[in-house]
């Protein structure tokens, strides 16, 4: 919040050190001014700041009105995360993106290319995306390289997957696989901010920014979007952040990449130094102060995110430590989420905690397998074995996740996301052990509300290096997304600085092929 400026009383104004009948020389005088302009100037500042927030706030309300047809009622003015209607019948109340940092390579995992394997070693030319880029060639001869694993099919629908998921992969017939994706940016910086924000350069709001500005949260005790261990790099904060949108949709950040998930927490929620009992009492006299402050000076937005601010801080003290005890589970579930093995605790304890937030009401729940080095986790440029490391610690959890989903009766409402910003080639990069980005064609899987289990969509040629039958864009992946909650992508918009703004920018399409 920023500070009102009161005016300075007349006494405490310093005063110009002048002889009686002499003026002040140039020196003395800008000396005793320069507080006096400095003050002017954030007093300015402040007043364009309070007039943008005004504005903003105002288009707010302009902008939900035009998305929703009707103007937010005057209890949302104190709650900007109220829940709101939808634009059509919602499939999905909720969403957890399992997000795979550093682009895993879909010919390794779940998009089985037999021509690969049969051409291994072989030269030939492709495309290449990076040397394009950095050369303006189009076409460059590349090492084919085989995949290291053995695929299979599994299940009644007889999907094909690899060896490096075999858990996952068992649960085929829940899964939904979009094999035709492709991207913008080929780099992990503006391929990582296209995935969340929809945009490869601009600070935009990010996907769970815009679900929760149109759709509230449905804890209104707990955030309505939370990020999971996210990464510091490739677009950092601004990946879960709300660039332009009032601050309360802004992703709440659990813990870091790289990290512990032990310390993926909310911080800060722990008062030691006084009980529950003088907590509440405080908690009351500042409401009665507040209270007394709005009669005197009436509705002020400003005073009344102070207020709600207090407000939801006390009701998430008194309601996250419950949800983010995982203490609270029985040994059988720590177990499936495998957070007994070392390998595979730290994501297991990652999936876990994003169960019990789905289960809680949280909107958007984003969850990052990654670290915060300068090569994200899934970059493997030369040394693709590494994947195996990767896969086995985030298949069981992934897999483990589905099962608890379902068998609590939440698969029906949620829907599951995984994938990362890009594929990655069908060639050794630089006839190396390794493969290069690829964002013109990789895989993305989809279970839960709304959508077809066991069921592919779209198809990459022959060597799986680009999406070439039914192509989904990931502005077209968003759409489907915001349409499997309720929310029609080309009326989920913002006005700010002179235009309308959303998610898919000016592009788009839902993926009806998709929808159950």
């Amino acid at each position: 919040m920023r500070p009102r400026l009161a005016p300075r009383p007349a006494n405490q104004s310093r005063p110009l050190a002048l002889n009686p009948g002499s003026s002040p020389s140039r020196r003395v005088a800008l000396e005793s001014l320069a507080c006096g302009f400095g003050g002017l100037a954030l007093r300015g500042l402040l007043s364009e700041a309070g007039a943008k927030e005004r504005a903003e706030s105002a288009a707010t309300g302009a902008a939900r009105s035009g998305a929703f047809g009707a103007s937010p009622d005057s209890s949302n003015t104190l709650d900007p995360l109220a829940p709101r209607p939808t634009h059509v019948p919602a499939r999905a109340k909720r969403v957890i993106f399992l997000f795979m940092q550093g682009g895993p390579s879909h010919v390794d995992t779940f998009d089985h290319k037999p021509l690969i394997e049969k051409h291994d070693g072989q030269a030939m030319p492709f495309d290449d995306a990076r040397v394009l880029a950095n050369t303006g060639k189009r076409a460059s001869t590349h090492r084919v390289m085989k995949s290291p694993w053995k695929f299979k099919q599994y299940g009644q629908s007889g999907r094909w997957g690899s060896d490096l998921f075999p858990h996952t992969s068992a649960r085929a017939d829940k899964l939904c696989f979009v094999h035709s994706l492709h991207t913008e940016g080929v780099a992990h910086g503006p391929a990582t901010l296209f995935l969340h924000c929809g945009s490869t350069n601009f600070i935009r709001p990010s996907m769970g920014s815009w679900i929760t500005y149109g759709l509230g949260t449905e804890n209104e005790n707990l955030p309505g979007f939370v990020s999971i261990a996210p990464s510091a790099g490739n677009g950092g904060p601004r990946n879960y952040g709300s660039a332009f949108l009032p601050a309360a949709y802004q992703g709440t950040a659990l813990g870091k990449a790289g990290s512990p998930a032990t310390e993926a927490t909310i911080r800060n929620l722990a008062n030691p130094r006084f009980d529950h009992g003088q907590q509440a009492r405080q908690l009351d006299l500042l409401r009665t102060l507040n209270t007394e402050q709005v009669a005197a000076r009436g509705r002020d937005s400003e005073l009344d995110a102070v207020i709600h601010s207090y407000e939801v801080a006390w009701r998430m003290q008194n309601n996250a430590p419950d949800v983010l005890d995982l203490g609270r589970e029985s040994a059988a579930t720590l177990a499936e989420y495998g957070l007994n093995d070392p390998a595979t605790a730290n994501f297991g304890r990652q999936c876990l905690l994003a169960r019990r937030l789905a289960e809680a009401g949280v909107r958007y729940i984003q969850v990052t397998y990654g670290d915060n080095t300068a090569n994200p986790a899934w970059d493997q440029h030369s040394n693709l074995p590494k994947h195996a490391d990767h896969a086995r610690a985030c298949d069981r959890p992934i897999a483990a996740l589905l099962d608890d989903l379902q068998s609590r009766g939440l698969l029906e409402d949620t829907l599951v996301w995984w994938g990362g910003e890009f594929g990655r080639t069908p060639y050794a990069q630089a006839n190396g052990t390794g493969r290069d980005h690829n964002p013109g064609g990789f895989t993305m899987w989809l279970a839960g509300a709304g959508v077809k289990p066991g069921f592919a969509y779209g198809r990459t040629d022959d060597f799986g290096f680009a999406a070439v039958e039914n192509k989904v864009h990931m502005h077209d992946m968003h759409a489907t997304i915001l349409h499997l909650l309720g929310l029609d992508h080309l009326r989920l918009t913002y006005r700010f600085a002179g235009r309308d703004f959303r998610l898919t920018d000016v592009a788009g399409e839902r993926i009806d092929g998709i929808l159950a």
